[in-house]
């Protein structure tokens, strides 16, 4: 019996929603396709009915969760904006909880280094995710666009998956709980003193 479009496309974006934590949370090169297709539910030869490689599930699985991490720190930042809201954006990324949930966290901090190595497309998505997370950090402090900012963001930013990456590999949770405190107040002091009304 043939399928629906729309009973495909949830049919797709459940393979995408089912890789994007598995990469995260395993690795892309560790995460075969037979795993993400059984997490689904389905069976292994459906996959190329929806996706030309692993590769572009691996784009896609990014984008997707990209937009999950953004909608997280957007709820935790809220209405706030300068130093407040860089902040709570910082403190939501750089927590215990991000970091004892690669599967549901930030892709760049989870797949960064398999990122780096794929495709034109992987690479693509990647760049996008980044992006798209400059932003969020440079509309806190101000005109996202302004550069004074947009470097504050790209530093800020670049820290954090560095310290989340880092805060995954300590075996020593007091350690590990102290570099994300270390870190989060290294950002913070880079935040404008006074709040700005909002753009």
């Amino acid at each position: 019996m043939r399928k629906s479009k729309a009973e495909t496309a949830e049919t797709r974006r459940r393979i995408v929603e089912v890789a994007a934590e598995a990469f995260r949370a395993n690795g892309i090169h560790a995460t075969g396709l037979a795993d993400v297709m059984a997490a689904a539910g389905l069976s292994h030869g459906g996959f190329y009915r929806h996706f030309e490689s692993k590769d572009q599930l691996v784009a896609e699985a990014c984008e997707a969760g990209t937009v999950s991490i953004l909608e997280s720190l957007e709820n935790a930042a809220g209405a706030s904006v300068g130093a407040e809201g860089l902040r709570a954006v910082v403190d939501a990324y750089l927590s215990s909880a991000h970091r004892d949930a690669p599967g549901a966290g930030c892709p760049l901090a989870g797949m960064g280094s398999e990122l780096a190595r794929g495709d034109e497309g992987t690479r693509a998505a990647a760049s996008r995710s980044v992006e798209a997370l400059v932003t969020l950090l440079a509309s806190r402090t101000g005109d996202p666009q302004e550069k004074a900012n947009r470097s504050q963001a790209v530093f800020a930013l670049s820290a954090m998956i560095g310290a989340l990456t880092v805060a995954r590999i300590l075996n020593d949770p007091e350690a590990s709980d102290a570099l994300l405190s270390d870190v989060r107040q290294q950002i913070e002091a880079i935040a404008p003193i006074e709040p700005i009304e909002p753009i």
